[in-house]
């Protein structure tokens, strides 16, 4: 009897180590930082459990993941890659994404979440619109800004502080400019003329790092800057009296999207780890933990889960989307033309 149960045990303990050899990993290259720590304490662990994968995370900023899909072409290492929209768009056209799987969450999002090409899709979303100093503007009975052009307002003489165009909240303002002026994607010139001649004399510095946009405002050298909702909240969440705005003409989304890696042996766990990105409570961990605002329709934000998000068809129907395709073509020519007649 003791060898039979010897026996079992030998063979279940075989069986065990078999399955785990057998487990796939899924590689999945995506942000650092605060959204790290939520992918891996609440939305990775229920989709290992699931689906019986193990998820390897390979963090970097958009920048150094789309480097790595470029350095790996032919031989990919990665299945998943989590992007911001403008670089989703480079990785869509340089061919790095495969077809999106059809599935029923797919039913459930606002338009803002679907990409044309139908090989990514915006999971979460931030707005850019103008951040302001509240105690600032009460105490001199300003009122809150309502439009793009607020930001030349003469009063604001060296105290407006624009990331530069190669951040996207800066090059939002720009495309907000020309849109404005009679332009667009397609027409950049008006933009350009009207940040250097009304947008230029108020601006304090262009500066790129969330850090120091923080000291700015905290110093009381910055009043006002074009920033994002996430960015606002985050600096409000510090106990600084700082308020957010969408201008009366759009706010502009920035959103971050995933994408199944083409070609990957994955390709059914790539799909499904997409899918799971847009469920509603991996939504709503995203929305409470990272500060995405929900693309996902049937997601329910308590009141106080929705401060500094854009949340609900309202909101989410007032954010413009960009021209993606046309930014990525010309992007490398307007940063040295920023350089050269902005920045100089």
């Amino acid at each position: 009897m003791r060898y039979a149960v010897y026996g079992l045990m030998m063979t279940a303990a075989m069986w065990c180590g078999a399955a785990q050899a057998q487990q796939k990993t899924l590689y999945v290259a995506a942000y650092g930082g605060s959204f790290e720590q939520t992918m891996r304490k609440d939305v990775i662990p229920a989709f290992e459990q699931k689906h019986g994968v193990k998820v390897e995370y390979v963090a970097g900023n958009s920048t150094d993941n789309l480097a790595k899909l470029q350095a790996q072409k032919g031989n990919q290492q990665i299945d998943v890659v989590i992007l911001d929209d403008g670089p989703m768009y480079q990785a869509v056209a340089l061919g790095f994404c495969g077809d999106l799987a059809k599935a029923p969450v797919y039913d459930d999002l606002y338009d803002l979440a679907k990409i044309p090409s139908n090989k990514a899709v915006n999971f979460g979303a931030v707005g850019t619109g103008i951040v302001y100093n509240k105690k600032v503007f009460d105490e001199n009975g300003w009122p809150a800004p309502t439009s793009w052009k607020d930001i030349e307002d003469p009063k604001f003489k060296k105290k407006l502080v624009v990331p530069p165009i190669n951040n996207s909240y800066g090059l939002h303002a720009l495309v907000m400019m020309a849109r404005l002026n009679g332009g667009g994607e397609k027409n950049i010139e008006p933009g350009f003329k009207e940040f250097r001649d009304k947008v230029n004399p108020n601006v304090l510095v262009y500066e790129p790092s969330p850090g120091k946009m923080t000291e700015l405002f905290q110093s009381g050298q910055a009043l006002v800057a074009v920033w994002g909702s996430g960015r606002a909240k985050a600096l409000a969440d510090t106990g600084f009296p700082a308020a957010f705005t969408y201008p009366k003409e759009g706010g502009v989304v920035l959103a971050s999207a995933a994408c199944p890696i083409a070609g990957t042996a994955k390709a059914a766990e790539a799909q499904a780890f997409v899918q799971h990105m847009l469920a509603p409570e991996v939504q709503t961990a995203l929305a409470t933990g990272a500060g995405f605002g929900p693309v996902n329709k049937t997601v329910k934000l308590a009141p106080e889960q929705q401060v500094g998000l854009p949340y609900g068809p309202e909101q989410m129907g007032k954010l413009l989307v960009v021209d993606w395709d046309t930014i990525n073509a010309n992007r490398e020519a307007w940063n040295k033309r920023w350089t050269r007649e902005i920045e100089r």
